[in-house]
């Protein structure tokens, strides 16, 4: 094994079983041709897996069924960090998380802050929809209530929702959430406000 492969697979080993990867994550091994010949002569050894252009992961392992299909998540985060833009939970995804929505989404689908695409890596189809509602440099929770508020709209947003968001709210979510307003819509940056007044009485009620 080549001194560049034999990082690359420590770098892998340390991520874990069921880490989609790109070139991109080893670009400080070495030259792009070393790291795409390094993957290459890895994926034809099965220590790792090619499962798209572009794509590879180190599959978690059934005792039974063997490799198991890369997970979508772990696909659109590859994707996200090859090009640099950032990534959410689709819409629709984060309504029926929070129980405000019962659709469930037929395809793996999530929103950047890039351009619209699809992959496809392992047999499934990953796509990544451009987001007209702004997308964070904040934990995943607090763009799943943006992406949320998006998908329902101005006019479906009832006291129950907004318990629910400021129900998966802690302090620093809270924080970051009130501070991105200025990249909101008008009336969803109101939203906003109202989730923070009912996480401030909710706080109130458990320290009461």
């Amino acid at each position: 094994m080549s001194a560049v492969a034999d990082r690359i697979m420590k770098r892998v080993r340390g991520k874990g079983r069921g880490w989609v990867f790109t070139p991109k994550q080893f670009v400080d091994f070495g030259t792009r041709g070393s790291v795409d010949m390094a993957l290459s002569r890895l994926a034809h050894a099965g220590d790792i897996r090619r499962i798209g252009r572009g794509l590879y992961d180190y599959p978690r392992q059934h005792d039974k069924l063997g490799a198991l299909s890369p997970d979508p998540g772990q696909v659109a985060q590859a994707l996200s960090a090859q090009s640099g833009d950032a990534l959410a939970p689709s819409g629709a995804a984060a309504a029926n998380s929070l129980g405000l929505s019962t659709q469930v989404p037929a395809r793996a689908s999530y929103a950047t802050s890039g351009r619209t695409r699809t992959a496809k890596a392992g047999g499934r189809s990953v796509t990544l929809k451009h987001s007209r509602a702004p997308v964070l440099d904040a934990p995943e929770s607090v763009n799943a209530i943006v992406q949320a508020l998006a998908h329902l709209g101005k006019g479906n947003i009832d006291a129950d929702a907004i318990g629910r968001f400021a129900a998966r709210l802690d302090d620093a979510g809270t924080r970051a959430l009130v501070a991105a307003r200025s990249a909101m819509p008008g009336w969803m940056g109101d939203i906003v406000l109202k989730i923070q007044a009912s996480r401030r009485d909710r706080s109130c009620r458990e320290k009461g």
